[in-house]
């Protein structure tokens, strides 16, 4: 997979993923401002099955933030979060802490080049894909990259985190 040259694509994740030297191909779209939910919005215009397409959202565990990583489809299980992370809570942050703590809006908020590195995990049902898409760091931006790539670059794990709407 090779690099796009995309002079728009420039933010702090395709920054990071280039100084890791990791494959990726940047995706980028017409995002409508009206669109409800950023992650289906991003596989349907790709024209990409949504199981491919992950959404990157941050929760407190404990107390503690943490990345989860899932399918745009489905939603982050609080409770087997907080266990794959060894905590006993789980609760979404809040948006503006969220924006805060990455660097990046709600609704572009990609799991790579956050200004605060935080305990991250990526959905087990990633391993079935040879790649997945990513946020890039802003709406209308996805990452294609091996899901491997994504773990060793966050220095994140898999485990077990989403369930059906």
């Amino acid at each position: 997979m090779a690099k796009r040259a995309d002079a728009s694509a420039g933010t702090p994740a395709t920054v990071a993923l280039t100084r890791a030297r990791v494959d990726f191909t940047a995706h980028s779209y017409d995002h409508d401002p009206r669109a409800a939910a950023y992650g289906l919005e991003a596989a349907e215009q790709l024209g990409l099955d949504p199981d491919r397409v992950f959404k990157t959202l941050l929760a407190s565990v404990d107390g503690t933030l943490a990345v989860g990583i899932v399918p745009v489809a489905m939603q982050l299980d609080l409770k087997a979060f907080a266990a794959v992370l060894g905590g006993k809570r789980a609760e979404m942050a809040d948006p503006a802490v969220a924006e805060r703590k990455t660097g990046y809006v709600v609704g572009g908020i990609s799991p790579v080049g956050q200004k605060t590195p935080l305990p991250t995990v990526l959905d087990e049902s990633a391993i079935l894909h040879e790649t997945i898409y990513v946020s890039g760091g802003r709406r209308g931006l996805d990452l294609e990259l091996a899901p491997d790539d994504l773990i060793a670059v966050t220095g994140g794990r898999y485990g077990t985190l989403a369930r059906r709407r």
